[in-house]
């Protein structure tokens, strides 16, 4: 089924839609929250609930501003960091093995499998040094912008620009494909 007519049908309930969607995507979205909150079972619970709020919440998306995979990933990536801020998430990280330590430390840097699922790695891989560092901090490791300035010693001005402007770019390389 062509995509616009398989979210139209999400948007007016239908359950079969929605199971497709998930199908789809459920892979790709578990894999951004998982960089994010780098935990297995925390991921999968976050999935399931990024999936019915986009069920409780299809109404809103409108297909004029933007793709349904990026409203769902913008969902996703927001429950995730959400999270992560968490009073809960933060107590329970406090008592967390020296394992998962060196886990996180080892792939914090790469991109992580399971992110690659729709093959962005290969699109974010095209993209000039300054723009795959800020998609890396901003959108797989789940900084700020705020935070992205500070840790990479640039202007918070400078570095909404260039996310704008590496966003548009990889946009334009999704268009071609």
């Amino acid at each position: 089924m062509e995509l616009d007519k398989l979210i139209e049908k999400f948007k007016q309930k239908d359950a079969k839609a929605f199971e497709s969607l998930y199908t789809m995507y459920n892979e790709s979205i578990f894999g951004v929250i998982h960089t994010i909150v780098k935990n297995e079972d925390i991921a999968t619970e976050i999935m399931q609930d990024v999936f019915i709020k986009a069920w409780n919440k299809s109404d809103t998306y409108n297909a004029g501003k933007g793709r349904f995979f990026t409203w769902l990933l913008n969902i996703a990536r927001n429950a995730a960091i959400d999270k992560t801020r968490s009073k809960s998430f933060k107590n329970a990280q406090q008592n967390l093995d020296v394992d998962f330590f060196v886990h996180s430390i080892e792939t914090n840097d790469s991109l992580d499998q399971k992110t690659n699922a729709i093959g962005l790695k290969n699109y974010v891989s095209k993209l000039a040094d300054k723009c795959k560092k800020i998609i890396d901090y901003l959108y797989f490791k789940g900084y700020t912008q705020k935070e992205t300035a500070a840790t990479l010693e640039i202007p918070l001005g400078t570095i909404k620009t260039r996310n704008r402007n590496c966003i548009k770019e990889l946009r334009k390389m999704l268009e071609v494909y």
